[in-house]
């Protein structure tokens, strides 16, 4: 066979290689795409399994506290009880260690010495109550115009003596069936009185007034008046604690001392 002289036996050859390379690198092509069809994902940027933590949330999380350490068991019947205890005093500490009493009953010397030797009084002030002029002066209430009368005003420890005890000792200290008056003592200022700070002493005062009425030990009606207490009026202070300081004064021999014999406190 003879060939054209232009034509070169290595022609097909090259051609043959050529039509070889291109299927090589059309089949390479295609194996790329069936490994990895989608397009790469940048190694720092989140994927749509694991959403992207904003700064807001990372800040959250960094800021929140860590979670607290179990709180180690307690007894809680010696808490419960060391509780009662501190309520217990606390309540001791708020109620009233004190209450007032206040009684007239005649010249208040004479009133103020037998309440003084109580146990469980803790304080007797002489003065004036019931009256309608404001800080009366002794020389006042004498000229028997301003309307009060001569008192005397208890401090007491109800848990050492109880205002029941006080008006046993009120009753017997003076006459509650004379008006205006107590022996020689005449006049509104030496009316027998008993003044309540609370429901609860006027209704005691009220009953033991009753109780005494139908005792029969008195010839005639208690006459005691019972009122709610209002503004004390303490007395000048040369009243105060009288007996005790004037113990030879003619009064005192003649009238207190007597009493507190036939009282046997003295």
């Amino acid at each position: 066979m003879t060939f054209p002289t232009s034509f070169s036996i290595t022609r097909p050859l090259a051609i043959f290689s050529f039509f070889s390379i291109c299927a090589a690198s059309a089949v390479g092509l295609c194996s790329c795409d069936e490994k990895d069809t989608s397009p790469e994902t940048p190694a720092d940027q989140p994927t749509a399994a694991e959403p992207a933590k904003t700064p807001e949330v990372k800040n959250e999380i960094l800021s929140s506290p860590a979670p607290a350490a179990p709180a180690e068991a307690t007894d809680t019947s010696q808490n419960a009880g060391a509780a009662d205890v501190k309520s217990e005093e606390k309540k001791a500490d708020t109620e009233p260690k004190t209450a007032l009493a206040t009684f007239g009953g005649g010249c208040f010397w004479c009133t103020e010495a037998v309440m003084e030797r109580l146990e469980g009084v803790v304080d007797v002030k002489s003065g004036y109550m019931g009256g309608h002029v404001e800080n009366p002066t002794y020389e006042q209430v004498c000229e028997k115009t301003t309307g009060h009368v001569e008192v005397i005003q208890v401090t007491y420890d109800p848990k050492a003596i109880s205002y029941s005890e006080l008006l046993d000792v009120f009753w017997q200290a003076h006459d509650p069936t004379t008006w205006d008056q107590q022996g020689a003592d005449k006049g509104p200022q030496y009316r027998s009185a008993i003044f309540t700070h609370t429901p609860e002493q006027k209704a005691e005062a009220e009953n033991s007034k009753n109780q005494l009425n139908k005792s029969g030990t008195l010839s005639s009606p208690v006459v005691t008046e019972i009122r709610d207490a209002v503004k004390f009026w303490e007395a000048e202070d040369y009243h105060q604690d009288f007996y005790k300081n004037n113990p030879n004064y003619g009064y005192c021999r003649a009238v207190i001392s007597p009493k507190l014999k036939k009282l046997k406190m003295e």
